[in-house]
């Protein structure tokens, strides 16, 4: 497969510098991008990789413009992530459209499950009773969607995903657990993206919400309950927490834990690795670890922060000797 660069940018626009005629057949990382083939460059810590690569054309911001003319054939946009995200938009539709029935056969499908003509069920997929799949959706394979779950539009969910598990809810009793049954279901919006083996549990009483555009990597755990704003993204391994209400808008990074009950405004950034343990009220960046070092001087460190809150005590003391001593009147 392949395509002229002309073609690239009368889809998409762009301002093309070189030969629209040059044909395309991949794209490639700058660094090790061949002469057919379409990199870009968005970082400018990368801007040296631009005069060593070998690609055909390069996709670059005004910033770096100059560089890259000096190069050679590139395409100029001003937000060149953003355009190489619609170059593989572009080139995917492309590609012949999927061979097979929409329904793989080995997929288990109840007759009561609403599925809608143009979504895809891979192999070994199980939809349930009562589940609602919508327009354009993909189930890759391995998808298990519960009892009464509901999928809109354009989503797409990767192998092994499970959608309407039980949510972790017992009751202590005599030194046992008592089982709380899970009567909810898990409503996921439109143009929702859920990477594999990502499991959402369903509600104790009302729904687990995913609103649209919501995007969650592999190996994400969302509990029963939960609220997710639109357009919010997760990298992967996180952890979130039963009826936790995220907003909209917000990124999580990977390995980040989400206590239950807690709330996120819309915009709140949270780093990778970070415990957010209250919940946060206004848009921003936050960060909360013990970063890495060697091991003896981490344990050094560990030992002096266990001593942190009787040196405050010691510290509030001795201002408050010094606020007194400034507020008694001079000796003659």
């Amino acid at each position: 497969m392949a395509l002229r660069l002309g073609a690239i940018v009368e889809a998409l626009g762009g301002a093309l510098h070189g030969d629209a005629e040059l044909s395309i057949d991949g794209i490639a990382p700058l660094e090790s991008a061949g002469p057919s083939q379409l990199a870009f460059l968005s970082n400018p810590k990368y801007q040296q990789q631009l005069a060593r690569s070998q690609a055909g054309c390069v996709i670059v911001g005004p910033a770096q413009a100059d560089m890259a003319l000096a190069r050679g054939v590139c395409i100029v946009a001003d937000a060149p992530y953003l355009y190489f995200a619609k170059v593989t938009q572009l080139w995917k539709r492309q590609r012949p459209a999927p061979a097979g029935p929409a329904i793989h056969p080995s997929a288990v499908v109840d007759p009561s499950a609403q599925i809608d003509p143009s979504a895809r069920i891979g192999p070994l997929c199980v939809v349930e009773r009562g589940a609602c799949i919508g327009a354009n959706t993909v189930l890759k394979s391995r998808v298990t969607v519960g009892e009464d779950c509901r999928i809109g539009d354009r989503c797409l969910l990767h192998a092994g995903v499970v959608i309407g598990a039980d949510g972790f809810g017992f009751a202590p009793h005599a030194g046992a657990w008592e089982k709380i049954e899970q009567l909810g279901a898990v409503c996921i919006g439109n143009d929702v993206e859920i990477g594999a083996n990502t499991c959402i549990d369903r509600g104790a009483l009302l729904d687990t919400v995913i609103s649209d555009g919501v995007k969650l990597d592999n190996l994400i755990q969302i509990g029963h309950n939960v609220f997710v704003g639109a357009h919010t993204a997760m990298a992967g391994c996180v952890g979130v927490a039963g009826s936790a209400h995220i907003g909209a808008h917000c990124t999580v990074g990977g390995g980040a834990i989400v206590l239950g009950h807690l709330t996120l405004a819309d915009g709140v950034n949270i780093s990778a690795g970070t415990v957010a343990t209250r919940s946060i009220t206004q848009p921003g960046h936050y960060t909360g670890m013990f970063p890495i070092d060697d091991n003896a001087k981490w344990e050094k460190n560990a030992a002096s922060l266990k001593q942190l809150h009787s040196l405050r005590d010691r510290l509030k003391a001795v201002e408050k000797t010094l606020e007194q001593l400034q507020q008694s009147p001079e000796k003659p």
